[in-house]
């Protein structure tokens, strides 16, 4: 049976092995047991005269001149005498076997084999019998059987494949190995990183991206010679020589990464490698205490990695070559995945982005909020949508929809669906028609196509809302005094039943009230159903507005914050869509409004009566500009029209004039012919106005045009 203990150490060491101090930074490697009572102390040498370690600063390790008084270099066993046994002798027999660690079987990181059967027992004069070297009564043993080293490969290849994004699986790596495997890791990395089958343009660049290492306090002891690795945590990567390097085609480095196989720091191909790799002036421990394993993921080399070991522990062996072979090639299949995650986590992103207004429009007598929440980081792409559509007549559309599921295909169909909606709201259609036609969308889309919809129109000059439901929760409204209020709107089916009626009704908006449309993530998840998360809605709200008193109503943003924090931990299974619209309305006495019969002398009415109205407001400033405005869109009505022409000014803060008529022909600027007696009115307009437009309803179309006030 394997005496070998069986475990994973994390890097803070917090559980050190049974009979290791616990104040030993290196907690994951296994220790020499303490010596017999009959055993003759080590004396302990010079700091001057010790072999060096690697200390936390931030370069890469190279050897003093000397590593100690035995003279042997790179950690080559010292033959032992015949009298004295082989390498892996058995026990003695008065060593008791019960007090050998016992495997364990949660399969982790093993650590180094340290029994009495793979560490050759002291010899007078403190060296070890396998290097001769002066060691610590607590020194780090390497892995020397092939169990120890498959049980060390299958736990660091499950605990890089862990990880998911690149920070993730480049730390599994660092964390598997040190100190398990080697003193000290550094990871290169190629920049940019290529992704799936793109090919890469420009030369190859490889940037340090992680180093680990043991801390150890005696590392401010050494004398100069050794130069140190960087800590992680103090992000020391700047004092390395070469953070950045570029592979020269047809060089050593560029061979070696070429030939995939990790190789030892003294092989012919490494040793001129690594100068390119760390910069010159930069060197490692001679012999076998270093490393170079290339990264190659599914179709191309993306990195390097380098295991460094101290001068005191004993060199890296054949075998390891096999280890680091095995890591470096789950770690760049694991990086290769990760690079695969995050573009696709960046698309779902992109999609998710671009389906959802980028910005909320600022209409005339309504402010508003939103907020977007996505189900999980790990699922940023849903089907919900909000979305504020300005209208002819300054009035504005609010929409909030859900289509089920959170998936790539969700997200797509919203799409589609917003799209529909913004141009059914073009068209000035009555909501209930609206519902009616993204439902014929949705069955064109596929008989699975499900989604629900509440669509509303606010008119600031009526101060009325009329709204259409179909199958959505109800929205609630929140008033001045501070009493919210469910709408109790009709639910209608949903989106993609298809055969079915929607009803709208109309309702009042009286100024200073707040509407707040949702989805149903905000208020439905496992722990409470749909109508309890409504009423606990309604009593947040009204609960919020008490803060900020009966006369004063409280900020959207804040509003739209408050209203978030009311989700518990396990509210979070569905996405959330918010839009919270505030009425401010426009004021009776802001408001001109006059019909006009289409004849001849409408445009000269028309000038009057927008003449008066401006002397009313104090607007004399803006009367000649209104007045040559008004009699072109007017005189182009009246050439048209059949019916009566509607004229409405609009004093906000801006004045707004607009002229509808029953011809759905929308105009169009266009070049007059010097012949041409006509056709230089919208030039006009174009040229004065601050904006205008023309937008087409029902019952025929709104010519419109702003100036500024000053």
């Amino acid at each position: 049976m394997d005496s070998t203990r069986v475990t994973e150490h994390p890097t803070s060491h917090e559980r050190p092995q049974p009979g290791v101090s616990p104040a030993d930074p290196r907690g994951a490697l296994l220790r020499t047991p303490e010596p017999l009572p009959t055993a003759p102390a080590t004396p302990a040498l010079p700091a001057q005269t010790r072999a060096g370690g690697l200390p936390g600063s931030s370069s890469v390790p190279v050897p003093l001149a000397q590593q100690g008084a035995a003279g042997n270099q790179g950690g080559t066993p010292t033959p032992l005498p015949a009298a004295e046994g082989a390498e892996h002798s058995q026990p003695a027999a008065e060593e008791p076997d019960t007090h050998r660690p016992r495997p364990a079987s949660d399969g982790t990181i093993p650590v180094q084999p340290g029994a009495g059967q793979d560490r050759a027992p002291a010899v007078p004069g403190g060296k070890e019998r396998r290097t001769g070297q002066n060691g610590p009564p607590h020194g780090p043993m390497p892995m020397r059987r092939d169990g120890d080293r498959l049980r060390f490969v299958g736990a660091a290849t499950r605990r890089i494949a862990r990880g998911i994004d690149l920070d993730e699986i480049v730390m599994g790596l660092c964390r598997a190995t040190v100190p398990t495997f080697s003193d000290a890791i550094l990871v290169y990395l190629r920049d940019p990183l290529p992704v799936g089958d793109e090919r890469p343009t420009g030369p190859l660049v490889l940037r340090l991206r992680r180093t680990d290492r043991i801390p150890q306090d005696r590392d401010r002891d050494l004398e100069d010679g050794i130069l140190p690795v960087p800590v992680p945590e103090n992000s020391g990567v700047a004092d390395l020589s070469n953070e950045l390097c570029e592979v020269r085609p047809g060089g050593a480095l560029a061979e070696v990464l070429r030939g995939v196989r990790p190789v030892f720091a003294d092989a012919p191909a490494a040793r001129a490698a690594l100068p390119e790799l760390l910069g010159e002036g930069v060197t490692i421990p001679p012999g076998q205490r270093a490393i170079l394993a290339p990264l190659r993921g599914r179709r191309r080399v993306i990195g390097a990695a380098l295991f460094l070991r101290r001068p005191e522990r004993l060199a890296f062996e054949p075998d390891d070559l096999l280890v680091a072979a095995q890591l470096a090639t789950h770690s760049a299949l694991g990086i290769d995945k990760a690079v695969l995650y995050g573009r696709e986590a960046y698309i779902a992103d992109e999609l998710q982005r671009t389906m959802l207004p980028e910005t909320l429009p600022n209409p005339t007598g309504v402010r508003l909020a939103s907020r977007y929440l996505p189900a999980a980081e790990t699922a940023r792409v849903g089907g919900d949508w909000y979305d504020a559509i300005p209208l002819p007549g300054s009035r504005v559309a609010l929409v909030v929809g859900d289509v089920m599921g959170h998936s790539m295909t969700s997200a797509a169909i919203m799409g589609q669906l917003r799209t529909t909606a913004q141009t059914l709201a073009g068209l000035d259609l009555p909501p209930q028609e609206v519902l009616h036609h993204l439902d014929e969308q949705a069955q064109r889309l596929g008989t699975d196509r499900m989604a629900t919809c509440l669509y509303a129109v606010y008119d600031p000059v009526a101060h009325r809302i009329t709204i259409a439901n179909a199958g959505h929760p109800p929205p609630v409204l929140l008033h001045l005094g501070g009493r919210a209020q469910v709408l109790r709107v009709p639910a209608g089916a949903p989106i993609g039943v298809g055969g079915v009626d929607f009803e709208a009704v109309e309702l009042d908006a009286p100024a200073g009230a707040t509407l707040l449309l949702y989805t149903d993530g905000l208020v439905e998840s496992r722990l409470r159903d749909v109508w309890t998360g409504i009423e606990q809605l309604r009593e947040k709200l009204a609960a919020t507005a008490r803060l900020t008193g009966a006369d004063h109503p409280p900020p959207l943003e804040a509003l739209c914050d408050e209203v978030l924090d009311m989700l518990g931990p396990g509210d979070r299974d569905d996405d959330i869509a918010l839009l919270a619209a505030r009425f401010d309305g426009i004021a009776p006495s802001d408001v001109a409004y006059w019909f006009l019969e289409p004849e001849d002398a409408a445009p000269g009415r028309a000038r009057r009566l927008a003449r008066r109205a401006l002397a009313r407001w104090g607007l004399e400033e803006l009367t000649d500009s209104v007045e040559l405005l008004v009699s072109e869109v007017v005189t182009n009505a009246v050439r048209y029209a059949s019916r009566p022409i509607t004229l409405r000014l609009l004093r906000t803060d801006v004045l707004r004039c607009e002229v509808g008529d029953d011809v759905p022909q929308l105009p169009r600027l266009r070049q007059a012919r010097a012949t041409d007696e006509g056709g230089r009115g919208l030039y006009l307009v174009n040229r004065l106005a601050r904006r205008w437009g023309a937008t087409r309803l029902s019952t025929g179309k709104v010519v419109w045009f702003e100036l500024g006030r000053g």
